[in-house]
Formats: C-alpha cells, structure tokens, sequence
C-alpha cells in the first residue's frame, strides 16, 4: 500500500468517530500535512508528519502504518506517534481546564418541586 486518503485514514486512526467528519475537518482547515492544509483526498504516506485538531485536543503526529479499516483502539495507536511536544501542551491544557471553576448553568423553564421549596425556605414562608 502506498498511500491511504487522509480522511480513511483519520477515521482509521480513531482521530475521528466518522469518515464525513473527518472529511469536514480537512475542508475546515484544521488538518495540515507536513505544514500544508490537506484535504479529505489527499494521500498520507509513512513518514508524514500531520497537525490534527479536534475536540479532543491539538495533536501532532508521525505517520507509522497506513491502514484503511478501522479497528480496535490498539491497533489504531500503532498507525502514529504523537511528538512530545504535543503530548506535554495536550496535558498542560488539561490540567488548565480541571483547574478552572465550574459555574452551573442557569436552568431554562420553571424550578422543580425542590426548587421551589427552596425558594420558599429563603423567602421564610415554611
């Protein structure tokens, strides 16, 4: 095999949950080939380097093994190498977000049965 189509192999490499996803993220613009915007098309190769950004994080990875079918998420680790680099930014910012406070959203409609005896608990009418 000498070259898999960047969105297989994303999908493939569990970057992913879908194929069309991946295809929307090249069309985006937030994956880059070797420091070239790639879309969904484009053939990867071993050896290529390719900037992934997702909901996950942003990875920066080697391309190890190329593969067009999606398997187990062992199997699909072996497929790449995240640089260091971007491992240690990925962990930082993880860490940046468990430390930030957690603010509850306000609800939309009216209060439950125990909001509102809460609410008269403040208000003093028990």
């Amino acid at each position: 095999m000498n070259g898999v189509r960047m969105d297989k192999w994303l999908w493939a490499a569990r970057f992913f949950k879908t194929r069309s996803l991946a295809a929307r993220a090249c069309e985006l613009g937030r994956i880059e080939s070797n420091g070239q915007p790639a879309k969904a098309a484009r053939e990867v190769r071993t050896g290529d380097m390719l900037q992934v950004k997702n909901d996950t994080g942003d990875f920066q990875v080697e391309v190890l093994a190329l593969s067009e079918m999606r398997g187990p998420a062992a199997v699909a680790q072996t497929l790449y190498r995240e640089t260091e680099a971007s491992r240690e930014s990925r962990l930082r910012l993880a860490e940046e977000r468990k430390s930030m406070p957690h603010f509850e959203t306000l609800r939309e409609g009216k209060p439950s049965k125990r909001d509102r005896r809460k609410i008269d608990r403040l208000r003093g009418r028990v």
